[in-house]
């Protein structure tokens, strides 16, 4: 038996690990210069938007909620299929998440279920985007501008992903990323936030730091119970090498998804995700549906293999009141993401393809 081959492996360089390194040694490491360097990057990363990074892309999330002023009495429509933090930040506000069901060959939400749903107490759509295929931006927000509505994207899964040529994050209106180690990019922990304007960048810094404004007499006020959400220098200091080199990394994620599909695409019982040509992924994951999900899982663990379940559908936890959505339902019974990192070799690829080929 090969292996084991590790589901997820951040990569940093020694180069990184040396300017984290400088940072510490500096003296400085709470919020400072990197941070607002990486801000500045990450900025132009998309398209000269306003971003400001956080401790994480659940606090990036819950801010985006605060920013556009939702509370108590108030509904967001997201999808079933996604990371509970999406629901979980709507609840902590006092919201109501109101679940729709997925698209039965992307797994995005379904923007005609979304339309369907809407009511007078619909301030927010909360869609996730999934590596392979992203929402359709256009129809999202046309939606949203005839209905509205304030779009909230979470979009931790697609680092660098394209929509009709341009980077996730370039357009819209609030977008979340997330920095953790298993992402396209790390600053081990974080996230940022990208906004509309400098007025919304500024209430971020708020709301990111205990909801204290400085007055223009040198004295301070709270004017609401902002969080403790702001990044480090050090995260800072990796997450700007990560992503000077993020383009050339996820070009090998690409060589190892064609890889997977090369592999994969004619062995029985696994259905692999579409590909759309105007939805360039950044393959932060590489899912497949599989007949059989218990017995593929003990398969893989018996060869040494990392396999992760990418997600089972959020109504059905128990503080979230379950809906009939027949295709989360049959995604969130099926789906599993293979290993996709920068760690794996060809020969790793190759293993983990002729291991499913060989059936379980």
């Amino acid at each position: 038996m090969k292996g084991p081959i590790k589901f997820a492996s951040p990569l940093l360089d020694e180069a990184t690990v040396e300017a984290a390194a400088d940072v510490l040694r500096s003296g400085h490491i709470t919020s400072g210069v990197w941070v607002e360097r990486f801000e500045a990057a990450l900025s132009e990363f998309c398209g000269a938007r306003p971003v400001r990074v956080v401790t994480s892309a659940t606090a990036a999330m819950e801010i985006a909620l605060q920013l556009c002023g939702i509370g108590r009495g108030d509904e967001v429509i997201t999808c079933a299929q996604s990371f509970f933090a999406v629901p979980n930040m709507i609840v902590k506000q006092g919201a109501t998440p109101v679940f729709v069901d997925c698209d039965p060959l992307t797994r995005n939400i379904d923007l005609a279920a979304v339309a369907a749903r809407i009511g007078p107490r619909t301030r927010a759509i909360m869609p996730t985007h999934w590596p392979g295929s992203l929402v359709d931006l256009d129809a999202l927000y046309a939606l949203a501008r005839d209905r509205k509505l304030r779009v909230i994207e979470d979009a931790a899964l697609v680092m660098g992903s394209t929509f009709n040529g341009r980077p996730i994050g370039a357009i819209g209106d609030l977008v979340s990323f997330s920095f953790h180690p298993n992402k396209n990019m790390t600053s081990i922990e974080g996230g940022a936030l990208v906004v509309n304007d400098a007025d919304e960048a500024k209430r971020v810094e708020v709301l990111r730091f205990h909801g204290i404004e400085r007055l223009a007499d040198g004295t301070r006020d709270v004017g609401f119970p902002g969080g403790k959400f702001n990044l480090p220098d050090v995260n800072a200091r990796i997450g700007l090498a990560q992503l000077d080199v993020l383009d050339s990394e996820n070009a090998r994620r690409a060589e190892i998804a064609a890889s997977y599909r090369a592999g994969l695409s004619s062995v029985g019982g696994i259905t692999l995700m579409p590909q759309s040509p105007d939805r360039a992924s950044s393959f932060h994951l590489f899912p497949v549906l599989v007949d059989g999900r218990e017995a593929f899982l003990a398969r893989m663990k018996e060869a040494g293999i990392g396999i992760g379940v990418h997600y089972r559908r959020n109504d059905e936890y128990p503080m979230y009141r379950k809906s009939h959505l027949p295709n989360a339902e049959w995604f969130s019974e099926r789906v599993v993401s293979l290993p996709m990192h920068l760690c794996l070799t060809d020969d790793d690829v190759a293993y983990v393809t002729s291991t499913i080929a060989s059936g379980w």
